[in-house]
Protein backbone atom coordinates (compact mmCIF):
# COMPACT_ATOMS: atom_id res chain seq x y z
CA UNK A 1 0.00 0.00 0.00
CA UNK A 2 1.16 3.51 -0.75
CA UNK A 3 0.49 6.16 1.29
CA UNK A 4 -0.04 10.13 1.05
CA UNK A 5 -0.41 13.26 3.82
CA UNK A 6 -2.40 15.70 2.66
CA UNK A 7 -1.67 18.74 5.21
CA UNK A 8 -3.28 22.32 4.74
CA UNK A 9 -0.69 24.21 7.03
CA UNK A 10 -2.79 26.07 9.73
CA UNK A 11 -6.13 24.60 8.69
CA UNK A 12 -7.69 24.46 12.02
CA UNK A 13 -9.07 27.37 13.99
CA UNK A 14 -11.62 28.55 16.56
CA UNK A 15 -14.87 29.25 16.48
CA UNK A 16 -16.14 32.58 14.54
CA UNK A 17 -19.02 34.21 15.56
CA UNK A 18 -19.47 35.63 12.29
CA UNK A 19 -20.01 32.23 11.26
CA UNK A 20 -22.46 31.34 13.40
CA UNK A 21 -20.44 30.16 16.26
CA UNK A 22 -18.60 27.38 13.48
CA UNK A 23 -14.75 26.94 13.28
CA UNK A 24 -13.61 26.95 9.35
CA UNK A 25 -13.97 23.83 8.78
CA UNK A 26 -17.30 23.30 9.75
CA UNK A 27 -18.44 26.17 7.46
CA UNK A 28 -16.85 25.33 4.08
CA UNK A 29 -18.03 23.30 1.26
CA UNK A 30 -15.61 20.66 2.08
CA UNK A 31 -17.55 17.33 0.34
CA UNK A 32 -14.49 15.43 -0.75
CA UNK A 33 -12.48 15.57 2.84
CA UNK A 34 -16.39 14.94 4.34
CA UNK A 35 -16.58 11.92 2.04
CA UNK A 36 -13.49 10.50 2.98
CA UNK A 37 -13.80 11.34 6.91
CA UNK A 38 -17.46 9.18 6.43
CA UNK A 39 -15.83 6.23 4.55
CA UNK A 40 -12.48 6.13 7.15
CA UNK A 41 -11.47 6.77 10.54
CA UNK A 42 -11.07 9.94 12.48
CA UNK A 43 -9.21 11.21 15.33
CA UNK A 44 -7.18 14.24 17.18
CA UNK A 45 -3.60 14.90 17.08
CA UNK A 46 -1.44 16.78 19.45
CA UNK A 47 1.08 17.97 17.15
CA UNK A 48 2.84 20.28 19.18
CA UNK A 49 5.11 18.57 22.32
CA UNK A 50 5.28 20.00 25.84
CA UNK A 51 7.60 22.92 25.97
CA UNK A 52 8.03 23.63 22.44
CA UNK A 53 6.37 27.10 20.68
CA UNK A 54 3.93 26.13 18.28
CA UNK A 55 5.56 26.12 14.75
CA UNK A 56 5.36 24.78 11.77
CA UNK A 57 8.75 23.19 11.54
CA UNK A 58 7.60 21.37 15.49
CA UNK A 59 3.95 20.51 13.75
CA UNK A 60 5.67 19.26 10.93
CA UNK A 61 8.32 17.17 12.43
CA UNK A 62 5.45 15.84 14.77
CA UNK A 63 3.50 14.51 12.15
CA UNK A 64 6.29 12.71 11.18
CA UNK A 65 6.60 10.97 13.72
CA UNK A 66 10.02 12.86 14.91
CA UNK A 67 10.65 12.93 18.45
CA UNK A 68 11.30 16.65 19.05
CA UNK A 69 13.13 17.08 22.20
CA UNK A 70 15.67 14.45 20.43
CA UNK A 71 15.60 16.35 17.27
CA UNK A 72 14.54 19.77 17.44
CA UNK A 73 17.53 22.44 16.24
CA UNK A 74 14.88 25.20 15.05
CA UNK A 75 13.71 26.71 12.04
CA UNK A 76 16.95 27.95 10.41
CA UNK A 77 19.34 24.66 10.48
CA UNK A 78 16.12 23.48 7.99
CA UNK A 79 16.04 26.67 5.76
CA UNK A 80 19.86 26.03 5.44
CA UNK A 81 18.96 22.04 4.18
CA UNK A 82 15.91 23.48 2.00
CA UNK A 83 18.82 26.01 -0.21
CA UNK A 84 22.07 23.61 0.04
CA UNK A 85 23.77 25.66 2.78
CA UNK A 86 25.88 23.41 4.27
CA UNK A 87 26.54 24.08 7.94
CA UNK A 88 29.79 23.79 9.96
CA UNK A 89 29.66 22.16 13.38
CA UNK A 90 30.00 25.65 15.21
CA UNK A 91 27.36 27.29 12.77
CA UNK A 92 24.04 28.43 14.35
CA UNK A 93 21.74 28.64 11.86
CA UNK A 94 18.79 31.35 11.75
CA UNK A 95 15.30 32.07 10.11
CA UNK A 96 15.62 35.59 8.85
CA UNK A 97 12.72 37.24 7.94
CA UNK A 98 12.67 40.44 5.74
CA UNK A 99 9.85 42.37 7.97
CA UNK A 100 7.94 45.66 7.55
CA UNK A 101 8.39 48.18 10.18
CA UNK A 102 6.30 51.67 10.21
CA UNK A 103 7.78 53.64 13.45
CA UNK A 104 8.27 51.43 16.61
CA UNK A 105 5.21 48.73 14.93
CA UNK A 106 6.05 45.39 13.68
CA UNK A 107 3.68 46.07 11.04
CA UNK A 108 3.79 42.67 9.39
CA UNK A 109 5.96 39.41 9.02
CA UNK A 110 6.15 39.28 5.36
CA UNK A 111 7.75 42.84 4.01
CA UNK A 112 3.83 42.56 2.23
CA UNK A 113 4.31 39.19 1.13
CA UNK A 114 7.40 40.60 -1.34
CA UNK A 115 8.68 38.31 -4.08
CA UNK A 116 11.61 35.98 -4.05
CA UNK A 117 13.20 38.64 -6.66
CA UNK A 118 13.11 41.47 -4.66
CA UNK A 119 14.43 39.83 -1.28
CA UNK A 120 17.12 38.50 -3.23
CA UNK A 121 18.65 42.24 -4.03
CA UNK A 122 18.23 43.02 -0.51
CA UNK A 123 19.62 39.70 0.95
CA UNK A 124 22.95 40.44 -1.17
CA UNK A 125 22.91 43.82 -0.05
CA UNK A 126 22.77 42.82 3.97
CA UNK A 127 25.45 40.20 2.84
CA UNK A 128 27.91 42.66 1.63
CA UNK A 129 27.34 45.32 3.50
CA UNK A 130 26.61 43.21 6.84
CA UNK A 131 28.37 40.12 6.42
CA UNK A 132 31.63 39.09 7.09
CA UNK A 133 33.87 35.93 8.08
CA UNK A 134 31.39 35.13 10.82
CA UNK A 135 28.12 36.19 9.08
CA UNK A 136 26.55 35.10 6.11
CA UNK A 137 23.15 36.10 4.73
CA UNK A 138 21.59 33.84 2.32
CA UNK A 139 18.49 33.82 -0.03
CA UNK A 140 15.44 31.33 0.57
CA UNK A 141 11.67 31.93 -0.98
CA UNK A 142 9.90 35.37 -0.60
CA UNK A 143 10.13 36.66 3.11
CA UNK A 144 12.25 33.66 4.08
CA UNK A 145 15.63 33.68 4.98
CA UNK A 146 18.72 32.32 6.37
CA UNK A 147 21.30 33.51 8.36
CA UNK A 148 24.14 31.95 9.91
CA UNK A 149 26.88 32.96 12.91
CA UNK A 150 29.86 31.02 13.52
CA UNK A 151 30.27 30.60 16.51
CA UNK A 152 26.81 31.94 17.79
CA UNK A 153 24.93 30.66 21.33
CA UNK A 154 21.63 29.51 20.24
CA UNK A 155 20.45 30.13 24.17
CA UNK A 156 18.62 33.19 23.29
CA UNK A 157 15.36 34.38 23.34
CA UNK A 158 14.17 34.93 19.98
CA UNK A 159 10.52 36.17 18.97
CA UNK A 160 8.83 34.52 15.86
CA UNK A 161 7.99 38.13 14.27
CA UNK A 162 4.37 35.97 13.25
CA UNK A 163 3.33 36.59 16.48
CA UNK A 164 3.79 40.23 17.25
CA UNK A 165 1.63 42.08 14.17
CA UNK A 166 1.20 45.60 15.04
CA UNK A 167 3.39 45.53 18.15
CA UNK A 168 6.02 47.81 19.01
CA UNK A 169 9.18 45.51 17.79
CA UNK A 170 11.86 46.69 20.73
CA UNK A 171 10.35 45.13 23.71
CA UNK A 172 10.56 41.93 21.10
CA UNK A 173 14.17 42.19 20.23
CA UNK A 174 16.69 39.11 21.44
CA UNK A 175 17.22 38.63 24.73
CA UNK A 176 19.97 35.70 26.17
CA UNK A 177 18.88 33.18 28.33
CA UNK A 178 22.58 32.32 29.70
CA UNK A 179 25.13 34.89 30.13
CA UNK A 180 27.28 33.16 28.00
CA UNK A 181 24.49 34.24 25.30
CA UNK A 182 24.70 37.72 25.74
CA UNK A 183 27.28 38.39 23.43
CA UNK A 184 25.26 36.31 20.31
CA UNK A 185 21.89 38.41 21.31
CA UNK A 186 24.22 41.74 21.22
CA UNK A 187 25.49 40.62 18.16
CA UNK A 188 22.20 39.32 16.14
CA UNK A 189 20.38 42.60 17.97
CA UNK A 190 22.71 45.38 16.14
CA UNK A 191 22.65 43.10 13.10
CA UNK A 192 18.66 44.06 13.30
CA UNK A 193 18.93 47.61 13.71
CA UNK A 194 21.81 48.32 11.18
CA UNK A 195 19.64 46.42 8.92
CA UNK A 196 17.00 48.72 9.06
CA UNK A 197 19.75 51.59 8.41
CA UNK A 198 20.65 49.68 5.30
CA UNK A 199 17.30 48.92 4.04
CA UNK A 200 15.10 52.15 4.90
CA UNK A 201 17.02 53.97 1.61
CA UNK A 202 17.12 50.90 -0.55
CA UNK A 203 16.05 51.58 -3.71
CA UNK A 204 14.13 48.27 -4.33
CA UNK A 205 12.57 50.00 -0.77
CA UNK A 206 11.58 52.83 -1.97
CA UNK A 207 9.93 51.65 -5.20
CA UNK A 208 7.88 49.24 -3.39
CA UNK A 209 6.97 52.48 -1.23
CA UNK A 210 5.97 54.68 -4.89
CA UNK A 211 3.69 51.88 -5.29
CA UNK A 212 2.07 51.65 -1.96
CA UNK A 213 3.69 48.51 -1.26
CA UNK A 214 5.23 47.71 2.04
CA UNK A 215 8.54 48.37 2.46
CA UNK A 216 11.16 45.37 3.62
CA UNK A 217 12.79 47.59 6.08
CA UNK A 218 14.21 45.25 8.84
CA UNK A 219 15.33 41.85 8.89
CA UNK A 220 14.13 39.79 12.32
CA UNK A 221 16.41 36.56 13.16
CA UNK A 222 14.74 33.81 15.01
CA UNK A 223 14.82 30.24 15.84
CA UNK A 224 18.38 29.41 16.46
CA UNK A 225 19.39 26.15 16.21
CA UNK A 226 23.08 23.58 14.76
CA UNK A 227 22.78 21.01 12.62
CA UNK A 228 19.85 18.70 13.59
CA UNK A 229 20.79 14.60 13.86
CA UNK A 230 17.36 13.51 12.13
CA UNK A 231 17.23 9.86 10.56
CA UNK A 232 15.69 8.96 7.64
CA UNK A 233 11.56 8.10 7.45
CA UNK A 234 12.92 4.72 5.60
CA UNK A 235 14.64 3.49 8.78
CA UNK A 236 11.78 3.56 11.06
CA UNK A 237 9.11 3.02 8.75
CA UNK A 238 10.73 0.28 6.16
CA UNK A 239 7.50 0.40 3.64
CA UNK A 240 9.51 3.81 2.93
CA UNK A 241 11.49 2.45 -0.08
CA UNK A 242 11.18 6.21 -2.07
CA UNK A 243 9.24 9.11 -0.51
CA UNK A 244 8.83 12.62 -1.50
CA UNK A 245 8.05 15.78 -0.30
CA UNK A 246 5.81 18.52 -2.65
CA UNK A 247 5.84 21.88 -1.12
CA UNK A 248 6.36 25.60 -2.13
CA UNK A 249 8.04 26.47 1.53
CA UNK A 250 11.46 26.55 2.31
CA UNK A 251 11.18 24.85 5.72
CA UNK A 252 9.03 21.65 5.11
CA UNK A 253 11.37 21.30 2.16
CA UNK A 254 14.49 21.20 4.92
CA UNK A 255 12.62 18.99 6.68
CA UNK A 256 12.01 16.17 3.75
CA UNK A 257 16.08 16.45 3.28
CA UNK A 258 16.73 15.36 6.21
CA UNK A 259 13.88 12.97 6.26
CA UNK A 260 15.90 11.03 3.42
CA UNK A 261 12.67 12.16 1.03
CA UNK A 262 12.96 13.91 -2.40
CA UNK A 263 11.68 17.59 -3.00
CA UNK A 264 9.63 18.64 -6.11
CA UNK A 265 9.47 21.95 -7.17
CA UNK A 266 6.02 22.58 -8.87
CA UNK A 267 5.82 25.71 -11.43
CA UNK A 268 3.69 28.41 -10.08
CA UNK A 269 3.76 26.79 -6.08
CA UNK A 270 3.49 29.42 -3.92
CA UNK A 271 2.90 29.91 -0.16
CA UNK A 272 -0.09 31.86 -0.71
CA UNK A 273 -3.87 31.43 -2.06
CA UNK A 274 -2.72 32.15 -5.72
CA UNK A 275 -0.77 28.60 -5.20
CA UNK A 276 -1.16 25.85 -7.93
CA UNK A 277 -2.92 23.38 -6.67
CA UNK A 278 -3.28 21.34 -9.62
CA UNK A 279 0.18 21.32 -10.15
CA UNK A 280 0.44 19.96 -6.79
CA UNK A 281 -1.68 17.75 -6.76
CA UNK A 282 -0.93 16.08 -10.26
CA UNK A 283 2.87 16.08 -9.19
CA UNK A 284 1.48 14.07 -6.05
CA UNK A 285 -0.28 11.26 -8.33
CA UNK A 286 2.85 11.52 -10.57
CA UNK A 287 5.15 10.65 -7.50
CA UNK A 288 2.85 7.95 -6.23
CA UNK A 289 3.54 6.56 -9.02
CA UNK A 290 6.97 5.42 -8.52
CA UNK A 291 7.31 6.58 -4.50
CA UNK A 292 5.90 4.67 -1.05
CA UNK A 293 5.09 7.49 0.48
CA UNK A 294 4.48 11.36 -0.27
CA UNK A 295 4.12 14.50 1.64
CA UNK A 296 1.95 16.90 0.18
CA UNK A 297 2.02 20.43 1.93
CA UNK A 298 -0.11 23.85 1.28
CA UNK A 299 0.43 26.57 3.05
CA UNK A 300 -2.08 28.61 1.60
CA UNK A 301 -4.61 28.22 4.97
CA UNK A 302 -1.80 29.65 7.12
CA UNK A 303 -0.81 32.38 5.49
CA UNK A 304 -4.41 33.55 5.57
CA UNK A 305 -4.77 33.27 9.21
CA UNK A 306 -1.97 35.27 9.74
CA UNK A 307 -3.38 38.09 7.83
CA UNK A 308 -6.68 37.76 9.88
CA UNK A 309 -8.61 36.72 6.61
CA UNK A 310 -11.70 34.67 7.64
CA UNK A 311 -13.36 35.18 3.79
CA UNK A 312 -9.56 34.47 2.53
CA UNK A 313 -8.92 31.00 4.68
CA UNK A 314 -12.46 30.22 3.82
CA UNK A 315 -11.44 30.15 0.15
CA UNK A 316 -8.05 28.00 1.08
CA UNK A 317 -9.95 25.67 2.72
CA UNK A 318 -12.35 25.14 -0.26
CA UNK A 319 -9.28 24.95 -2.96
CA UNK A 320 -7.92 22.33 -1.03
CA UNK A 321 -10.73 19.92 -1.26
CA UNK A 322 -11.54 21.13 -4.47
CA UNK A 323 -8.59 21.30 -6.72
CA UNK A 324 -6.13 18.79 -4.51
CA UNK A 325 -7.91 16.74 -2.14
CA UNK A 326 -10.60 15.56 -5.07
CA UNK A 327 -8.18 15.53 -8.44
CA UNK A 328 -6.11 12.77 -6.15
CA UNK A 329 -8.70 11.10 -5.01
CA UNK A 330 -10.58 10.73 -8.07
CA UNK A 331 -7.28 8.78 -10.55
CA UNK A 332 -6.34 7.31 -6.99
CA UNK A 333 -9.54 5.23 -5.93
CA UNK A 334 -8.91 2.85 -9.03
CA UNK A 335 -5.85 1.91 -8.78
CA UNK A 336 -4.93 -2.00 -8.32
CA UNK A 337 -2.13 -0.60 -5.69
CA UNK A 338 -3.46 1.11 -2.87
CA UNK A 339 -3.61 4.47 -1.47
CA UNK A 340 -4.14 5.43 2.18
CA UNK A 341 -5.07 8.78 2.10
CA UNK A 342 -4.53 10.92 5.55
CA UNK A 343 -5.61 14.64 5.49
CA UNK A 344 -4.43 16.62 8.56
CA UNK A 345 -3.62 21.01 9.38
CA UNK A 346 -0.11 20.88 10.83
CA UNK A 347 -1.40 23.93 13.82
CA UNK A 348 -4.38 26.41 14.06
CA UNK A 349 -3.94 29.49 13.17
CA UNK A 350 -7.10 31.06 14.38
CA UNK A 351 -8.01 34.50 12.48
CA UNK A 352 -8.56 35.95 15.61
CA UNK A 353 -5.37 35.41 16.70
CA UNK A 354 -3.38 35.57 13.71
CA UNK A 355 -0.79 33.50 15.03
CA UNK A 356 0.07 29.13 15.45
CA UNK A 357 -1.77 27.52 18.83
CA UNK A 358 -0.64 24.23 19.99
CA UNK A 359 -4.40 22.73 20.61
CA UNK A 360 -4.76 18.95 18.97
CA UNK A 361 -5.59 18.97 15.11
CA UNK A 362 -8.39 17.13 13.55
CA UNK A 363 -6.99 14.63 11.13
CA UNK A 364 -8.66 11.71 8.68
CA UNK A 365 -7.34 8.50 7.27
CA UNK A 366 -8.80 6.37 4.25
CA UNK A 367 -7.87 3.46 2.43
CA UNK A 368 -9.80 0.69 0.86
CA UNK A 369 -10.88 -1.82 3.32
CA UNK A 370 -10.41 0.65 6.88
CA UNK A 371 -13.60 -0.01 8.98
CA UNK A 372 -15.40 3.33 9.04
CA UNK A 373 -16.59 5.56 12.50
CA UNK A 374 -19.36 6.96 13.01
CA UNK A 375 -18.01 10.74 11.89
CA UNK A 376 -19.73 11.85 8.98
CA UNK A 377 -17.38 15.41 8.32
CA UNK A 378 -14.02 16.59 8.63
CA UNK A 379 -13.83 19.11 11.08
CA UNK A 380 -12.34 19.98 14.82
CA UNK A 381 -15.85 19.23 16.45
CA UNK A 382 -16.70 16.20 14.37
CA UNK A 383 -13.10 14.49 14.49
CA UNK A 384 -13.06 14.66 18.30
CA UNK A 385 -15.52 11.79 18.64
CA UNK A 386 -13.71 10.01 15.83
CA UNK A 387 -12.29 6.28 16.31
CA UNK A 388 -8.78 6.73 16.79
CA UNK A 389 -9.50 9.01 19.90
CA UNK A 390 -6.45 11.42 20.89
CA UNK A 391 -2.81 11.07 19.46
CA UNK A 392 0.19 12.18 20.30
CA UNK A 393 4.01 11.90 19.61
CA UNK A 394 4.73 9.28 17.09
CA UNK A 395 1.57 7.41 17.44
CA UNK A 396 -0.81 9.21 14.25
CA UNK A 397 2.65 8.09 11.78
CA UNK A 398 2.77 4.39 13.39
CA UNK A 399 -0.72 4.08 12.83
CA UNK A 400 -1.14 5.69 9.35
CA UNK A 401 2.19 3.20 7.77
CA UNK A 402 1.11 0.49 9.40
CA UNK A 403 -2.41 0.59 7.45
Amino acid sequence: MKHLIILGDGMADWAVPSLGNKTLLQYAHTPCMDMLARMGRTGMLKTVADGFHPGSEVANMSVMGYDLPTVYEGRGVLEAASIGVDLEPDDMAMRCNLVCIEGDILKNHSAGHITTEEADELIRALEERLGSDRIHFYTGVQYRHLLVVKGGNKHVACVPPHDIPLQPFRPNLVKALVPEAQETADLLNGLIMASQDLLASHPLNLKRMSEGKDPANSIWPWSPGYRPKMEPLANKYPSIRKGSVITAVDLIRGIGRYAGLRCIDVEGATGLYTTNYEGKAQAAIDALKTDDFVYLHIEASDEAGHEGDVDLKLKTIEYLDQRAVKPIWEVVKDWDEPVAIAVLPDHPTPCELRTHTAEPIPFLIYYPGIEPDAVQAYDEVSCREGGYGMLEKDEFMNLFMNS
